[in-house]
Order: C-alpha cells, then sequence, then structure tokens
C-alpha cells in the first residue's frame, strides 16, 4: 500500500468536523485531516473510541458524543464543537451503518429507523455548520455515499435507498450553497475493507467474488477514501461541486 501521499497546505489553517469519525472509514479520515496539521471535531455515540483514537493521532482534536438520530442532540453537538473550535470551514458527514436486512421483514419503524441512520443526519449537519461557512465566505461539504446501489446490490434495501438519496441531497445543496462558495459533493465508496467489514462479511469467498468486479486487483483500504476527501476538501478542488467521487477500484 502507498504510504506516501500529498500535503494541501490550506488545511493546516481549517477547521474540520467529522460524524461518524471514531471508528472504520472515519477514523482514517481523522487520521488523514491530522497528518495535515487541520483542527478537527469528532461527533460520535463511541466516547471511548473517539478518546482512543484522540490519545492515539494527537494534534488539535476535540470530539462530542451523539446519536445522530436525536436532531436536537446532534445540533447541540455542533454548537459545542464550534464553541471549542470555531466554526467548520469544512464537513464531512461520514456516519451510516450498512446493517443487513430482508426486504420482507421491514416494518415502518424499521424503516424510519434506517432513514435516521443513514440519511436524515446529513441534511441537519449541513443546516447546521452552513451558516458558519457562509459567513465565512466559503467551504466545502463532503457527503459519504455508497456504490451498493450503482451495483444493484441486494441485502440491504433500506440502506441502498438511504445511500442513493445521498446524491439528490449533494446536487440540491451544491445548487443551494453554490451563490455562497460552498463546495458539496459525495464521495462513493465500493467495498472497504474496514474491520467491521472484516469481521462480518469478508469471507475468502465474497472477496474473490468481489475482485472479479473490479477492475483493479486490490482490496480498497480505507486510507484510499480518506485521500479523496482531502483532496475535496482543499483548495485543489475549489471549481468541484455537486458530482460524486467514486472509490471502488472500477466495480460498478
Amino acid at each position: 500500500m502507498k504510504t506516501s501521499f500529498a500535503i494541501y497546505p490550506d488545511l493546516a489553517e481549517k477547521t474540520v468536523f467529522i460524524t461518524g469519525g471514531a471508528s472504520g472509514i472515519g477514523a482514517e479520515i481523522v487520521r488523514a485531516f491530522a497528518m495535515q496539521k487541520t483542527r478537527i471535531g469528532i461527533i460520535d455515540l463511541d466516547a471511548e473510541a473517539s478518546a482512543a483514537l484522540i490519545n492515539e493521532v494527537g494534534g488539535d482534536i476535540v470530539s462530542a458524543q451523539c446519536d445522530l438520530r436525536d436532531i436536537g442532540a446532534l445540533k447541540q453537538a455542533f454548537e459545542d464543537l464550534q464553541a471549542r473550535l470555531g466554526p467548520a470551514d469544512i464537513l464531512v458527514n461520514n456516519a451510516a451503518r450498512d446493517d443487513r436486512h430482508n426486504w420482507q421483514d421491514v416494518t415502518p419503524e424499521y424503516f424510519d429507523e434506517r432513514i435516521a441512520t443513514n440519511l436524515r443526519h446529513q441534511f441537519f449537519a449541513i443546516q447546521a455548520v452552513a451558516p458558519g461557512m457562509i459567513e465565512a465566505g466559503g467551504g466545502s461539504i463532503i457527503n459519504m455515499g455508497s456504490n451498493s446501489w450503482w451495483e444493484a446490490g441486494g441485502g440491504f434495501p433500506v440502506y441502498a435507498t438511504s445511500k442513493a438519496a445521498v446524491h439528490g441531497l449533494t446536487r440540491t445543496m451544491a445548487r443551494d450553497l453554490g451563490s455562497h462558495r460552498i463546495r458539496v459533493n459525495t464521495v462513493v465508496p465500493g467495498w472497504i475493507m474496514t474491520d467491521r467489514q472484516k469481521q462480518l462479511w469478508a469471507t475468502p469467498q465474497a472477496l474473490e467474488n468481489h475482485r472479479t468486479r473490479q477492475c483493479l486487483p486490490d482490496l480498497i483500504e480505507p486510507v484510499y477514501v480518506a485521500r479523496m476527501v482531502l483532496f475535496l476538501a482543499s483548495d485543489d478542488a475549489a471549481m468541484c461541486t455537486a458530482s460524486n467521487y467514486m472509490v471502488e477500484a472500477g466495480s460498478i
């Protein structure tokens, strides 16, 4: 795996808020921004994992514990981070859970809970940080999608529906916020080899089947998603908005 990556000098002057930043892809995004010396605010339900990550990474990082399904608590978490770090220049809407479920077993209550877990908080996170970005004259919002719906993947219909909706959220908010020089984009990961994926679903047969769907033969490590996030957060992406940026090794 590549170990030498680009440095974006402009990111050292900025503040990023990352939802679901304590583990998985989110934790790798935190590590990537820490290497850029960015000020980092983590929002995550797992306070213990957040503290462990902050201890590991060091730098100018704080966290706020929050169940993102509780919008009141979410708004308070953003207020707490802004009080400690100042307004966000960058928002990474990363938090989600790809729990498997059978379409025949889905109840209205489960459907609503999955939407709250995987989609609704992204909108309200944008609502929370956009006023500060408007006042600052610009910003970058990065929503985390998934190629599960692009691939017509099965076994998690409400998750796939949520992630498909992220595309629409990105497009419409890019239009509404673009006049303020706020860029809104979606990063679309393929099957990323987080610890969760390895523990639950990455069997030898599943991995071999997936390799045949990718153009590239290598499994995708979380660091490569984080690198795309850094690019979209940086001034190098100043004219990039309303778009999807795939990190899936050509597996669509």
